[in-house]
């Protein structure tokens, strides 16, 4: 059985300097495997990580929260990072290769003329926001799906309550969001097109901010509509592709269903996990950026653009987005041939490339610990997500499924009543959002 001494004894440190622990709720411990999870890592290569005591972990979950589409530590993409620390990541002068990464990513949205760079997707979205509320001239805005922390977005929660609920932050406390931006942020849901058209009709909406797919894809031409309502209104109207983009094209997964934006955001992928993010857009719309006031130090660095002009020559090069949209349906289907053996019930989500699934049980929570738990002595990061890369070969993934038969087996006894599931628990349930930590 794997140790994990020093990554939890860190851990404990962390979380006593660190306000949360970490910087990301996303890779908090407590959200896989508290007090057992590794937590820290040492190295990273191809689909491999190495914890604190030295122990090799195949990464069969999150990929650093779907950052590395082509593998840890790629090659051809570090190359190009290490030539650029080589020869000056930071000077008085600005770096030529943000100008050729405008210029790649206006060729792959050639409905876009213009770029603006950062380097989260928090800050992409706040950029978008700002730009499009300065070209709209108004200040409401209608969202759907997960746009980050700023307080523009969290702001829907002093609505009428937990807004956010359904857009992944159910049970986010907006403290620290000023109270007069009430009412600014209408949260709608994805395909209730009437429920948006409300919203616009009765809020002077100057902004319409959206998630192009997340769990399920468009019914009855929603998103033709939602461009048709937007142009009607004149409205300006953007695709978070942070998560979405290069996952199943190249670019935008707005590309499958023929429908364009005014501004789009691309993030995760973007720069195999080097921090880059780009707003794309209309120059008619990003024109406005001249007149408010964007700017940051930090989004001048080099590392970034070269890092993405590196990602994307590579991922055209071997169309990593068919490979990795390919696996992850071989995953899941996988998951539902498991699950049927054993006569339980699971639902799969998300894009093919960010599977997710639940057990259809009051115990899903309980299972998706366990899974973690045992997974993690058969030397995998595992747990119900699975974020697909270019690295995850057929030998690791007949190897997980050889390991997690053996986990669905103590569930299927658990579910019907041969075992107790708190008996296989070695320690605490995992989190499935927002918790203070102590």
């Amino acid at each position: 059985m794997i140790k994990m001494g020093k990554g939890q004894e860190l851990y404990k440190k962390a979380k006593k300097i660190i306000p949360g622990g970490t910087m990301l709720l996303s890779k908090r411990p407590e959200m896989f495997l508290p007090e057992q999870w590794p937590s820290y890592f040492s190295k990273a290569k191809g689909c491999s990580v190495w914890d604190l005591e030295g122990n090799e972990l195949i990464d069969m979950s999150i990929m650093g929260i779907g950052t590395n589409t082509l593998g840890y530590g790629n090659d051809k993409v570090d190359a190009a990072v290490m030539e650029t620390i080589r020869k000056g990541n930071m000077s008085t002068l600005n770096c030529p290769e943000e100008v050729y990464l405008a210029e790649k990513l206006i060729e792959i949205n050639p409905w876009a003329d213009m770029v603006r760079f950062a380097r989260s997707g928090g800050e992409a979205n706040a950029i978008a926001i700002r730009i499009a509320r300065a070209a709209s001239g108004k200040d409401n805005v209608a969202i759907c799906g997960y746009h980050g922390w700023h307080d523009w977005y969290l702001s829907a929660n002093h609505n009428d309550g937990d807004e956010l609920s359904g857009h992944l932050l159910p049970g986010l406390n907006a403290k620290g969001v000023p109270k007069n931006l009430k009412n600014s942020v209408y949260p709608f849901n994805y395909n209730n097109y009437e429920e948006l058209l409300f919203i616009v009709e009765n809020n002077d909406i100057g902004v319409i901010k959206m998630e192009v797919v997340r769990n399920f894809g468009p019914e009855d031409n929603f998103l033709h509509k939602v461009r048709e309502l937007a142009t009607r209104k004149n409205i300006v109207l953007i695709f978070d592709e942070c998560t979405s983009g290069f996952r199943e094209t190249y670019g935008g997964i707005h590309q499958k269903f023929g429908v364009n934006p005014d501004l789009a955001m691309f993030g995760k992928t973007l720069g195999n996990g080097y921090g880059i993010t780009a707003v794309v857009g209309k120059q008619s719309v990003m024109e406005a950026a001249q007149k408010t006031f964007i700017s940051s130090t930090f989004w001048t660095e080099r590392i970034g653009p070269a890092a993405a002009l590196a990602t994307l020559q590579e991922m055209k090069s071997i169309k990593s987005w068919e490979i990795i949209t390919s696996i992850g349906n071989k995953m899941r289907d996988e998951w539902n041939k498991l699950a049927d053996s054993y006569n339980l019930k699971i639902i799969t989500s998300g894009l093919p490339a960010i599977s997710t699934y639940s057990f259809n049980s009051e115990n899903n929570l309980k299972y998706k610990t366990l899974i973690t738990q045992e997974m993690l002595k058969k030397g995998f990061l595992a747990s119900t997500n699975f974020y697909a890369c270019t690295e995850h070969k057929q030998n690791y993934i007949d190897s997980y499924f050889t390991a997690l038969d053996e986990v669905y087996n103590l569930i299927s006894k658990c579910e019907f009543n041969d075992l107790k599931i708190d008996d296989l628990l070695d320690g605490p349930v995992c989190h499935s959002g927002f918790k203070r930590l102590n």
